[in-house]
């Protein structure tokens, strides 16, 4: 049987097209392209979900660290909460594919007080949600995407104590760097100004200002405390334990007991730091005769400032006659005195040569004027000093080369301790790097007396022009900080260690700063802080082996810091570092600022100090001051407020 024409064709072309393979990737692409494109739509839809939802979680957080702060404050009540993080919330919300009209009428947001009770903290809890149009998902049936996010801020009674260790160093005077400071932390809208907004009651803010240059003032009123040590202060410069390191500590010439009115002074500044003066008021002038520093008529033998310790003298040897004799032998070394011009001192004669030479002539006991510890009557408030002032038989021979003669002075102080003028300098080591307590039962915990005195100026004392202001313990009196901010002046050479383990010593209880009691109820918090601002590097402390007041030395350092003085610094910096409270988190928050108006290198101790590298400042110019201060201060109102 035969076809038609028409569909015998038809056949023929469907039985090609069964057995044909041209254009079969084209037609597959063309099939996949439908899934292909609205995987591609999806995700970009959902990127700008996610772009969306970002946006309205930073709005979400500001907004609670806001109602946070409004809420500690006392600026609204719980009824305000809902409509205040309506409004917060609508001014924050602001990314370009949720912010537009549309989308924000579509915003959900829900906000959830919790009060603070005994045992728990006050709690905040924002909830929102919103949706997007698609622009891709809605051929596939989804014409909008949705999305959500919460944020919650827990907050306690937070309270804040800010230690200020401020350089008060000479170099402070270049480029306005005082001038700046003063006005970045006093001055209107500055750091004090900005803290004492966070305080809704006394108490909820502390400050304390720590002035520093080689030593700290803490006020010349203090010198009945017992957590002072008057080793330095009280005694000679032959019993000076700080000035033993390097070998700057004066000693007992051979003819010593030969030494008295019109002999020359034994030593030099090249020669045991000092010069012999007219008398023992501080200050006192450089006596000569015939252009020669001689000892006076009175036959007090009173130092000098030392030259090495830029520190004063607080006493005279006395040259008390006790006959003739002999008062060296055995040594080619013995000499008399010899006066302003040249000549043994009056009936003083020597013979013999090496180990048979010997030297006799008028016979001086020399004690120290301050009460020996057989003086039972005068200067009752102050310690004994029974530093040796003299050789055994009052006679050096070499066999008999090391002062033994305790003091025995039994007379009232030539310099009590009531003229002291109020500087102390860095604690006895290890505790000069450490928090501990003072004890009376332990002097190397105690804090010791200086007489500071560099540049002509006694810098602590409150006659003196300019003056190292004297520290300011925590305070909530922001008048008195203010005024006491805007009185610093530049002073002498630079100790960050001493600032710094000050600003310590500021933030704990008891002596020598008695810190306020940290009370409060199981949700109180205390945020402890130590702003430490220099504007150089460190050049001197109490050792003089460390620095000499223009810079440190690299003896006494290590590889990480080669400065002696930075060394000293780096373990206080440890020690701040490793206080963890009972929960083990870090007790104090330390911020470091180095003002490097001179081109000075780029302080590595400073930079290690601070908690974090965020921490750390170095800035250029001293109208920068202002703006690190504000940024501070600005940080530490978010830690005030939201824990």
């Amino acid at each position: 049987m035969s076809r038609l024409p028409l569909l015998s064709r038809l056949g023929r072309q469907l039985a090609r097209f069964a057995v044909a393979e041209q254009g079969n990737i084209a037609m597959i692409f063309a099939i996949a392209l439908v899934p292909v494109l609205t995987f591609v739509g999806a995700a970009i839809d959902y990127s700008r979900a996610t772009r969306a939802r970002s946006s309205m979680q930073a709005a979400l957080d500001s907004t609670a660290l806001m109602l946070s702060k409004d809420l500690t404050a006392g600026t609204i009540s719980q009824s305000q909460i809902s409509q205040k993080a309506a409004d917060y919330f609508k001014g924050l919300f602001t990314d370009s594919e949720a912010a537009d009209t549309a989308a924000k009428t579509r915003v959900q947001l829900s906000a959830t007080y919790t009060a603070a009770t005994t045992n728990s903290a006050a709690k905040i809890l924002l909830q929102g949600s919103s949706n997007i149009d698609s622009m891709f998902m809605q051929i596939v049936g989804y014409p909008t995407l949705g999305f959500n996010t919460t944020s919650t801020a827990t907050w306690g009674n937070a309270k804040m104590r800010v230690a200020l260790a401020l350089d008060n160093t000479g170099s402070m005077a270049q480029n306005e760097k005082m001038t700046a400071l003063r006005n970045a932390v006093a001055g209107t809208g500055g750091l004090i100004d900005q803290l004492s907004k966070l305080s809704k009651n006394d108490g909820d803010v502390y400050i304390s200002l720590v002035p520093f240059a080689k030593t700290v003032n803490v006020g010349a009123s203090k010198y009945g405390q017992s957590w002072i040590d008057w080793t330095d202060w009280l005694n000679p410069p032959t019993a000076q334990p700080a000035n033993v390191l390097g070998n700057y500590q004066a000693n007992l010439p051979m003819n010593w007991h030969a030494v008295g009115p019109g002999a020359r002074c034994p030593w030099s500044n090249g020669s045991g730091g000092f010069y012999c003066t007219s008398g023992s008021a501080n200050n006192s002038s450089k006596y000569t005769v015939n252009g020669f520093n001689v000892v006076p008529s009175s036959g007090y033998i009173c130092p000098s400032v030392d030259a090495n310790s830029h520190t004063m003298y607080n006493g005279c040897w006395e040259s008390k006659f006790v006959g003739n004799g002999t008062f060296c032998s055995g040594s080619s070394s013995c000499n008399c005195p010899v006066d302003a011009y040249g000549n043994s001192v009056s009936g003083c004669s020597c013979s013999g040569s090496g180990s048979s030479r010997s030297c006799t002539g008028k016979l001086y006991t020399h004690d120290w004027t301050q009460p020996g510890p057989n003086d039972l009557t005068h200067n009752l408030n102050q310690p004994r000093v029974s530093a040796v002032v003299g050789f055994t038989n009052n006679k050096w021979t070499a066999t008999n080369s090391t002062p033994t003669v305790q003091n025995n002075w039994q007379q009232a102080s030539t310099n009590p301790i009531n003229t002291w003028t109020g500087c102390i300098t860095d604690r006895t080591q290890p505790n000069d790097a450490t928090g501990t307590s003072p004890s009376s039962f332990n002097t190397a915990t105690l804090f010791p007396a200086n007489q500071y005195f560099e540049n002509s100026t006694a810098y602590c004392s409150d006659s003196s022009s300019p003056q190292l202001e004297p520290i300011i313990p925590l305070t909530y009196n922001w008048s008195t900080l203010k005024s006491a901010v805007n009185a610093m002046q530049p002073t002498g050479g630079t100790n960050q260690a001493v600032g710094l383990a000050w600003a310590w010593q500021s933030l704990l209880q008891g002596d020598p700063l008695n810190a306020p009691a940290e009370g409060g109820t199981v949700n109180t918090t205390y945020n402890r802080v130590i702003i430490l601002l220099s504007d150089g590097l460190n050049t001197e402390d109490r050792w003089p082996a460390y620095g000499n007041g223009s810079s440190q030395t690299t003896t006494y350092g290590n590889s990480t810091f080669p400065g002696s003085i930075d060394a000293r610094q780096q373990l206080l910096c440890d020690n701040l570092h490793n206080a963890k409270d009972s929960n083990g988190v870090s007790m104090y928050t330390i911020y470091t600022i180095q003002v490097n108006t001179s081109g000075d290198p780029s302080s590595a101790i400073l930079k290690y100090c601070a908690s974090s590298p965020d921490k750390f400042y170095e800035i250029k110019s001293s109208t920068e001051i202002a703006t690190i201060f504000n940024t501070i201060g600005t940080a530490l109102s978010k830690l005030r407020v939201a824990q």
